[in-house]
Protein backbone atom coordinates (compact mmCIF):
# COMPACT_ATOMS: atom_id res chain seq x y z
CA UNK A 1 0.00 0.00 0.00
CA UNK A 2 2.99 2.45 -0.11
CA UNK A 3 1.82 3.96 -3.38
CA UNK A 4 -1.37 4.45 -2.15
CA UNK A 5 0.43 6.68 0.79
CA UNK A 6 2.86 8.82 -1.41
CA UNK A 7 0.07 10.08 -4.10
CA UNK A 8 -2.67 10.31 -1.42
CA UNK A 9 -0.05 12.57 0.34
CA UNK A 10 0.69 14.32 -2.99
CA UNK A 11 -3.05 14.71 -3.51
CA UNK A 12 -3.47 16.48 -0.42
CA UNK A 13 -1.00 19.03 -1.02
CA UNK A 14 -2.67 19.46 -4.65
CA UNK A 15 -6.42 19.89 -2.88
CA UNK A 16 -4.74 21.87 -0.07
CA UNK A 17 -1.88 24.60 -2.18
CA UNK A 18 -3.77 24.18 -5.93
CA UNK A 19 -7.56 23.98 -4.99
CA UNK A 20 -7.34 26.05 -1.81
CA UNK A 21 -10.00 23.53 -0.46
CA UNK A 22 -10.15 23.61 3.88
CA UNK A 23 -8.24 21.09 6.20
CA UNK A 24 -11.89 19.58 6.80
CA UNK A 25 -13.01 19.11 3.26
CA UNK A 26 -9.06 17.66 2.48
CA UNK A 27 -9.77 15.33 5.47
CA UNK A 28 -13.27 14.71 4.05
CA UNK A 29 -11.71 13.78 0.84
CA UNK A 30 -9.28 12.05 1.73
CA UNK A 31 -11.50 9.47 3.71
CA UNK A 32 -13.50 8.77 0.68
CA UNK A 33 -9.79 7.75 -0.94
CA UNK A 34 -8.95 5.41 2.58
CA UNK A 35 -12.45 3.79 2.20
CA UNK A 36 -11.42 1.76 -0.80
CA UNK A 37 -7.58 1.34 0.86
CA UNK A 38 -8.99 -0.09 3.32
CA UNK A 39 -11.28 -2.36 1.44
CA UNK A 40 -8.23 -3.68 -0.76
CA UNK A 41 -6.37 -4.19 2.42
CA UNK A 42 -9.39 -6.29 3.65
CA UNK A 43 -9.66 -8.61 -0.07
CA UNK A 44 -5.62 -8.77 0.13
CA UNK A 45 -5.79 -6.85 -3.33
CA UNK A 46 -2.24 -6.28 -4.22
CA UNK A 47 -2.96 -3.09 -6.67
CA UNK A 48 -1.72 0.10 -6.88
CA UNK A 49 -3.77 3.57 -7.41
CA UNK A 50 -2.29 2.83 -11.12
CA UNK A 51 -2.98 -0.16 -11.74
CA UNK A 52 -6.68 -0.68 -10.24
CA UNK A 53 -9.50 -1.53 -12.64
CA UNK A 54 -12.70 -0.71 -13.13
CA UNK A 55 -13.63 -4.13 -12.54
CA UNK A 56 -11.70 -3.72 -8.73
CA UNK A 57 -13.67 -0.44 -8.34
CA UNK A 58 -17.09 -1.54 -9.18
CA UNK A 59 -16.63 -4.41 -6.75
CA UNK A 60 -15.92 -1.80 -4.24
CA UNK A 61 -18.92 0.08 -5.19
CA UNK A 62 -21.23 -3.04 -5.19
CA UNK A 63 -19.71 -3.52 -1.16
CA UNK A 64 -21.23 0.35 -0.56
CA UNK A 65 -24.59 -0.85 -1.46
CA UNK A 66 -25.35 -2.58 1.15
CA UNK A 67 -23.61 -0.52 3.59
CA UNK A 68 -24.38 2.83 2.89
CA UNK A 69 -27.53 5.33 2.07
CA UNK A 70 -27.51 6.47 -1.53
CA UNK A 71 -26.39 9.90 -0.51
CA UNK A 72 -23.48 8.44 1.47
CA UNK A 73 -22.62 6.68 -1.92
CA UNK A 74 -22.73 9.44 -4.01
CA UNK A 75 -20.21 11.77 -1.86
CA UNK A 76 -17.40 8.68 -1.78
CA UNK A 77 -18.10 8.09 -5.43
CA UNK A 78 -17.52 11.93 -6.40
CA UNK A 79 -14.42 11.83 -4.15
CA UNK A 80 -12.83 8.71 -5.67
CA UNK A 81 -13.84 10.62 -9.15
CA UNK A 82 -11.69 13.82 -8.16
CA UNK A 83 -8.71 11.58 -6.63
CA UNK A 84 -8.07 9.65 -10.32
CA UNK A 85 -8.79 12.68 -12.39
CA UNK A 86 -5.74 13.68 -10.32
CA UNK A 87 -3.72 11.03 -10.94
CA UNK A 88 -4.64 11.56 -15.18
CA UNK A 89 -4.45 14.80 -15.15
CA UNK A 90 -0.81 14.54 -13.55
CA UNK A 91 -0.04 11.64 -15.81
CA UNK A 92 0.33 8.89 -13.55
CA UNK A 93 -2.73 7.51 -15.29
CA UNK A 94 -3.90 7.32 -18.95
CA UNK A 95 -7.64 7.23 -18.09
CA UNK A 96 -10.11 6.98 -14.92
CA UNK A 97 -11.10 3.38 -13.48
CA UNK A 98 -14.11 5.59 -12.25
CA UNK A 99 -15.71 6.57 -15.99
CA UNK A 100 -18.40 4.25 -16.36
CA UNK A 101 -19.36 4.26 -12.63
CA UNK A 102 -22.62 5.86 -11.99
CA UNK A 103 -23.57 8.05 -9.18
CA UNK A 104 -27.08 7.27 -7.05
CA UNK A 105 -30.06 9.20 -8.08
CA UNK A 106 -30.55 10.71 -4.87
CA UNK A 107 -33.48 13.22 -3.85
CA UNK A 108 -32.28 16.88 -2.88
CA UNK A 109 -32.60 16.95 0.94
CA UNK A 110 -33.89 20.14 2.41
CA UNK A 111 -32.64 21.56 5.42
CA UNK A 112 -33.86 21.41 8.63
CA UNK A 113 -34.97 24.76 10.33
CA UNK A 114 -36.30 26.06 13.81
CA UNK A 115 -39.15 28.40 14.19
CA UNK A 116 -38.10 32.02 15.60
CA UNK A 117 -39.72 30.73 18.98
CA UNK A 118 -37.99 27.62 18.76
CA UNK A 119 -34.84 29.56 18.43
CA UNK A 120 -35.93 31.72 21.24
CA UNK A 121 -36.48 28.81 23.50
CA UNK A 122 -32.92 27.38 22.99
CA UNK A 123 -31.39 30.69 23.98
CA UNK A 124 -33.59 30.69 26.57
CA UNK A 125 -32.26 27.59 28.10
CA UNK A 126 -28.67 28.79 28.02
CA UNK A 127 -27.46 29.13 31.97
CA UNK A 128 -26.28 32.56 32.30
CA UNK A 129 -25.20 32.34 35.52
CA UNK A 130 -22.51 30.48 34.13
CA UNK A 131 -19.29 32.39 32.49
CA UNK A 132 -19.48 29.52 29.35
CA UNK A 133 -23.54 31.15 29.52
CA UNK A 134 -22.78 34.37 28.20
CA UNK A 135 -20.62 32.78 25.89
CA UNK A 136 -22.81 30.33 24.60
CA UNK A 137 -25.88 33.12 24.10
CA UNK A 138 -22.98 35.09 21.83
CA UNK A 139 -22.30 32.09 19.81
CA UNK A 140 -25.99 31.05 18.98
CA UNK A 141 -26.67 35.11 18.24
CA UNK A 142 -23.94 34.67 15.82
CA UNK A 143 -24.86 31.59 13.77
CA UNK A 144 -28.42 32.75 13.90
CA UNK A 145 -27.94 36.25 12.79
CA UNK A 146 -24.94 35.88 10.22
CA UNK A 147 -25.58 32.74 9.10
CA UNK A 148 -21.97 31.03 9.88
CA UNK A 149 -20.64 27.66 9.32
CA UNK A 150 -19.60 26.05 12.62
CA UNK A 151 -16.09 26.24 10.92
CA UNK A 152 -15.85 29.85 10.63
CA UNK A 153 -17.77 30.98 14.04
CA UNK A 154 -14.81 28.95 15.86
CA UNK A 155 -12.60 30.70 13.87
CA UNK A 156 -13.70 34.12 14.17
CA UNK A 157 -11.01 36.68 15.45
CA UNK A 158 -11.87 39.90 16.94
CA UNK A 159 -9.52 41.54 14.30
CA UNK A 160 -12.37 40.10 12.05
CA UNK A 161 -15.56 42.56 14.12
CA UNK A 162 -16.04 45.82 11.94
CA UNK A 163 -18.57 47.13 14.57
CA UNK A 164 -18.22 50.52 13.64
CA UNK A 165 -19.53 49.68 9.86
CA UNK A 166 -21.76 46.69 11.23
CA UNK A 167 -19.97 43.76 9.37
CA UNK A 168 -17.89 41.38 10.35
CA UNK A 169 -15.28 39.59 7.84
CA UNK A 170 -15.78 35.76 7.67
CA UNK A 171 -13.20 33.61 6.33
CA UNK A 172 -14.74 30.35 4.64
CA UNK A 173 -14.24 27.77 2.28
CA UNK A 174 -11.17 27.52 0.22
CA UNK A 175 -10.35 30.95 2.32
CA UNK A 176 -12.05 33.00 0.62
CA UNK A 177 -13.01 36.20 2.89
CA UNK A 178 -16.70 38.01 2.48
CA UNK A 179 -18.13 40.53 5.07
CA UNK A 180 -21.70 39.81 6.60
CA UNK A 181 -23.37 42.11 8.13
CA UNK A 182 -24.02 41.92 12.22
CA UNK A 183 -27.01 42.44 13.25
CA UNK A 184 -28.24 44.29 16.85
CA UNK A 185 -28.34 41.23 18.91
CA UNK A 186 -25.13 39.49 18.09
CA UNK A 187 -22.83 42.56 18.00
CA UNK A 188 -24.73 43.20 21.75
CA UNK A 189 -23.66 39.83 23.20
CA UNK A 190 -20.53 39.59 21.27
CA UNK A 191 -19.46 42.65 22.72
CA UNK A 192 -21.12 41.70 26.36
CA UNK A 193 -18.78 38.57 26.30
CA UNK A 194 -16.08 40.31 25.16
CA UNK A 195 -16.16 42.69 27.88
CA UNK A 196 -17.57 40.83 31.30
CA UNK A 197 -16.58 37.51 30.16
CA UNK A 198 -13.39 37.07 27.98
CA UNK A 199 -11.83 40.26 29.21
CA UNK A 200 -11.34 37.71 32.36
CA UNK A 201 -10.07 34.84 30.93
CA UNK A 202 -6.30 33.73 30.83
CA UNK A 203 -6.03 33.38 26.94
CA UNK A 204 -3.53 30.86 25.70
CA UNK A 205 -0.49 32.11 23.35
CA UNK A 206 -1.36 31.97 19.97
CA UNK A 207 -5.37 32.60 21.05
CA UNK A 208 -4.88 35.97 21.85
CA UNK A 209 -7.07 37.20 18.78
CA UNK A 210 -9.63 34.28 19.04
CA UNK A 211 -12.98 35.59 19.64
CA UNK A 212 -15.06 32.03 21.47
CA UNK A 213 -12.59 30.87 23.59
CA UNK A 214 -13.32 27.77 26.22
CA UNK A 215 -12.15 27.88 29.86
CA UNK A 216 -8.86 26.91 29.26
CA UNK A 217 -7.95 29.93 26.92
CA UNK A 218 -8.00 27.56 24.15
CA UNK A 219 -10.38 28.30 21.21
CA UNK A 220 -13.52 25.85 20.72
CA UNK A 221 -13.42 23.17 18.58
CA UNK A 222 -16.52 22.16 16.11
CA UNK A 223 -17.58 19.03 18.25
CA UNK A 224 -17.70 20.94 21.45
CA UNK A 225 -20.09 23.70 19.91
CA UNK A 226 -22.40 20.65 18.04
CA UNK A 227 -22.08 19.42 21.93
CA UNK A 228 -23.60 22.36 23.67
CA UNK A 229 -26.12 23.01 20.79
CA UNK A 230 -27.47 19.35 21.62
CA UNK A 231 -27.53 19.79 24.98
CA UNK A 232 -29.69 22.77 24.77
CA UNK A 233 -32.52 21.20 22.40
CA UNK A 234 -32.64 18.54 25.45
CA UNK A 235 -32.76 20.97 27.95
CA UNK A 236 -35.53 23.08 26.10
CA UNK A 237 -37.39 19.81 25.19
CA UNK A 238 -36.59 20.52 21.72
CA UNK A 239 -38.09 17.13 20.01
CA UNK A 240 -35.59 17.83 17.01
CA UNK A 241 -32.09 16.64 15.77
CA UNK A 242 -30.61 19.88 15.49
CA UNK A 243 -27.06 20.93 14.56
CA UNK A 244 -24.94 24.36 14.42
CA UNK A 245 -25.35 24.58 10.92
CA UNK A 246 -29.19 24.06 11.32
CA UNK A 247 -28.62 27.92 12.79
CA UNK A 248 -27.40 28.63 9.27
CA UNK A 249 -30.50 26.88 7.38
CA UNK A 250 -33.16 28.64 10.02
CA UNK A 251 -31.16 32.21 9.22
CA UNK A 252 -31.07 31.94 5.33
CA UNK A 253 -34.93 30.51 5.16
CA UNK A 254 -36.52 33.60 7.53
CA UNK A 255 -34.73 36.12 5.44
CA UNK A 256 -36.14 34.57 1.89
CA UNK A 257 -39.68 34.48 4.08
CA UNK A 258 -39.53 38.09 4.86
CA UNK A 259 -38.75 38.92 1.58
CA UNK A 260 -34.74 39.26 0.96
CA UNK A 261 -33.81 38.10 -2.63
CA UNK A 262 -31.20 34.79 -3.22
CA UNK A 263 -28.83 36.79 -4.57
CA UNK A 264 -28.17 38.93 -1.39
CA UNK A 265 -28.95 35.56 0.58
CA UNK A 266 -25.60 34.10 -1.31
CA UNK A 267 -23.77 36.29 -0.77
CA UNK A 268 -24.23 36.29 3.13
CA UNK A 269 -23.77 32.36 3.05
CA UNK A 270 -20.50 32.68 0.79
CA UNK A 271 -22.17 30.28 -1.72
CA UNK A 272 -20.32 30.02 -4.87
CA UNK A 273 -23.20 28.97 -7.01
CA UNK A 274 -26.99 30.61 -6.47
CA UNK A 275 -27.81 27.00 -7.25
CA UNK A 276 -26.54 26.06 -3.46
CA UNK A 277 -28.85 28.94 -2.39
CA UNK A 278 -31.92 27.91 -3.93
CA UNK A 279 -32.23 24.79 -2.20
CA UNK A 280 -33.89 27.38 0.65
CA UNK A 281 -36.91 27.81 -1.69
CA UNK A 282 -38.33 24.93 0.10
CA UNK A 283 -41.00 27.39 1.73
CA UNK A 284 -44.70 26.58 2.18
CA UNK A 285 -47.40 27.05 -0.28
CA UNK A 286 -49.11 29.81 1.87
CA UNK A 287 -45.90 32.02 1.61
CA UNK A 288 -45.72 31.25 -2.47
CA UNK A 289 -49.61 32.21 -3.09
CA UNK A 290 -49.19 35.21 -1.29
CA UNK A 291 -45.93 36.34 -3.60
CA UNK A 292 -47.85 35.16 -7.17
CA UNK A 293 -50.55 37.83 -5.33
CA UNK A 294 -48.58 40.50 -4.45
CA UNK A 295 -46.27 40.31 -7.62
CA UNK A 296 -48.11 39.04 -10.31
CA UNK A 297 -49.81 41.73 -12.61
CA UNK A 298 -53.00 39.08 -13.11
CA UNK A 299 -53.77 39.23 -8.77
Amino acid sequence: MKSWIKLMSDYKSYLRIERGLSENSVANYLLDVQRLVDYLSEKQADVSPITISDEVIQDFIYRLAGELSPRSRARIISGLKSFFNYLVFEDYRKGSPMELIEVPKIGRKLPDTLSVEEIDSLIKAIDLSTNEGERNRAMLETLYGCGLRVSELVSLKISDLYFEEGFIKITGKGNKQRFVPAGPSARKYIDLYRNTIRSGITVQKGHEDTLFLNRRGRGLTRAMVFTIIKGLAVKSGLHKIISPHTFRHSFATHLLENGADLRSIQLMLGHESITTTEIYMHLDRKFLTEVLQSFHPRK
